[in-house]
């Protein structure tokens, strides 16, 4: 049998590689009992006891519960040890900051919220985001965190884990997130895109299905997540869905990204924001004007709720901001042909209001073929899809991506997982 050193960074034996693979079939309930196994991959009896016991040995299975019987001896299941680590998910949005720790297996233990605004700048935020951790893992048991995901409301380059010129995030381009995550806690940190935190949630939720899908977000800012054949599509250099920044013919709102016309700067939350105060500056009325009247802040979300309660002036904001949502994501359409599109965020969360528009300006605008078995619906608006996006996210560089450089370690380190 092979010891530590022949399984070391990925050293690809077929008993190295028939090992990693049992080990992944019963983390994912792919075979769950030694015949099971044997039946999957072909090994017989033996070898499967011998790769089952090595795992066992190893820390990552053990035995559970007796599966039932198909008319002999019941056979004994396996269980991946989720508990042996946690995952840390640290989702920064324009005005928030949500972490959360999880097991592996991504059942949340610990998570907190606080409102936050991403225009601090790198040092204060994460100092802050990293104190929020440091409080969570405190009410934990001392178990090692194992791997920590970082999404951030702007490009992210995801193999560097720097944001690239966010336009949201002053003094945030080319910072090293990455490195402040692993020098503090050890353990190998990925950082992406917040909205590809929310589409790797809504994959999780398809797993078995193989999806195309769109993630479109819709809150301050405007962007989307791309899933292919079940994978994350980031481009080449991770800029893949920034639909935010498509040019609006006509428009000449100045976005905060200092272009002109762009589709958040007439359909974001904050662009809703923008133009609710100028028209109550010009005598309109009905539940915003009351609640700039009475003091109290319009933001995304006072919008929605108002449009939600019939004010005229908030329908107007939100059915304007679907319509362009709407053509845009029919571009996306005709280009990706997606099965799913999910829509999620502040000014989303209007829901019938804002879908039926999204709907109506997509199959207006795309192609027959294209949507023909499309589905278009609204996110489940789950506070914590961040954190379960980000879960998804880890498990998936964990063990579908990095697991045979980590493996003989028996946990990942910083060092293995990136190959130094």
């Amino acid at each position: 049998m092979a010891n530590v050193s022949t399984l070391r960074f990925g050293a690809q034996t077929d008993e190295v590689t028939s090992l990693l693979r049992i080990v992944n079939m019963v983390r994912s309930g792919e075979a769950v009992t030694r015949p099971e196994i044997g039946r999957v991959t072909g090994l017989g009896r033996g070898v499967v006891a011998q790769r089952v016991d090595r795992a066992v040995e190893m820390g990552f299975l053990e035995d559970a519960e007796y599966a039932p019987s198909s008319g002999g001896r019941a056979p004994r299941t396996l269980r991946f040890r989720t508990e042996r680590g946690r995952i840390v998910v640290c989702a920064l949005g324009g005005l928030h900051i949500h972490v959360g720790v999880t097991d592996l297996d991504g059942t949340i233990l610990h998570e907190a919220h606080r409102a936050w605004d991403i225009a601090t700048g790198p040092e204060q935020t994460l100092a802050t985001a990293t104190t929020m951790v440091d409080e969570l893992l405190a009410e934990d048991d001392g178990t090692a965190v194992w791997a920590i995901v970082v999404g951030l409301p702007g490009p992210v380059d995801f193999d560097s884990g720097r944001p690239v010129a966010p336009p949201i995030m002053p003094g945030w381009n080319g910072f090293d997130v990455r490195t402040v995550f692993e020098q503090r806690y050890g353990a190998p940190v990925w950082v992406d895109n917040d909205v590809n935190l929310l589409a790797a949630g809504e994959r999780a939720r398809r797993r078995d299905e193989n999806t195309d899908l769109i993630y479109c977000k819709v809150g301050t800012g405007i962007g989307a997540g791309l899933v292919s054949h079940g994978r994350l599509h980031r481009g080449a250099n991770g800029a893949a869905g920034d639909m935010g920044h498509v040019r609006v013919p006509g428009s000449e709102h100045v976005c905060r990204c200092g272009k002109t016309g762009c589709l958040e700067a007439v359909a974001g939350g904050w662009a809703l924001v923008r133009d609710a105060h100028a028209a109550i500056a010009d005598g309109a009325t009905g539940l915003l004007a009351d609640s700039a009247a009475s003091g109290d802040e319009l933001t995304p979300e006072v919008v929605s709720r108002s449009a939600e309660r019939g004010d005229p002036l908030a329908i107007s904001l939100v059915q304007a901001s679907a319509r362009h949502i709407g053509e845009a994501v029919a571009a996306l359409v005709n280009m990706f042909n997606p099965s799913v599109i999910v829509v999620g965020g502040a000014v989303a969360s209007a829901g019938e209001l804002f879908l039926a528009e999204v709907r109506h300006r997509v199959y207006e605008l795309s192609l027959p073929l294209a949507t023909r078995d499309l589905v278009i619906r609204t996110s489940e608006n789950d506070r914590s899809e961040p954190i379960r996006g980000g879960v998804d996210l880890a498990r998936e560089q964990l063990f579908e991506v990095s697991l045979p450089r980590w493996f003989a370690d028996g946990r990942p380190t910083v060092a293995a997982v990136r190959g130094a």
